[in-house]
């Protein structure tokens, strides 16, 4: 069975990178130690540091395996500066309701959306709905029963 590819932008797979380089190379050695401070403190059937130890070994070589699928199946995805301002991937796209509320979103990856920081999955429904768009667009937005127009101030392709 094959699976889909993960699209990102060169950030975030920089990012995924550099956490996945961090967890093998800073992180297994801060557990390794403290499993053995643990095993050097004695008897292991009753040591709580040293469950503690394993348990965190397990967390981390699950997220190793995690991002290491990540990078293998990842497709970079560079927005390119002097095409036609379309959103898509790496788009940053300023957003105004029809109150004259103004925000701006990135759409990024799956594994690089973070709803704190505005930056949006193209998988997610207002994503999807903005993939495609340029300046000058409408969207009408529907988030449970609360709905909302937006007009596509302006699309960049940082």
């Amino acid at each position: 069975m094959t699976k889909k590819p993960v699209q990102l932008t060169p950030q975030g797979f920089e990012k995924i990178k550099e956490e996945l380089r961090h967890l093998v190379e800073v992180k297994r050695q801060q557990i390794s130690d403290n499993m053995g401070n643990a095993i050097a403190d004695g008897d292991l059937r009753e040591s709580a540091a040293y469950d503690e130890a394993r348990m965190e070994q397990s967390a981390n070589e699950a997220r190793i395996a995690d991002l290491e699928e990540i990078v293998h199946r990842a497709v970079v995805v560079e927005a390119k500066a002097g095409e036609a301002e379309v959103a898509r991937l790496g788009a940053s796209l300023v957003l105004e309701d029809t109150g004259g509320q103004r925000v701006t979103y990135q759409l990024v990856g799956t594994h690089e959306a973070d709803i704190l920081d505005n930056r949006i999955s193209d998988e997610s429904p207002l994503g999807r709905e903005l993939l495609g768009k340029r300046s000058g667009d409408r969207i009408n937005f529907s988030m449970g029963r609360t709905k909302t127009e937006y007009t596509v101030l302006e699309v960049r392709l940082d």
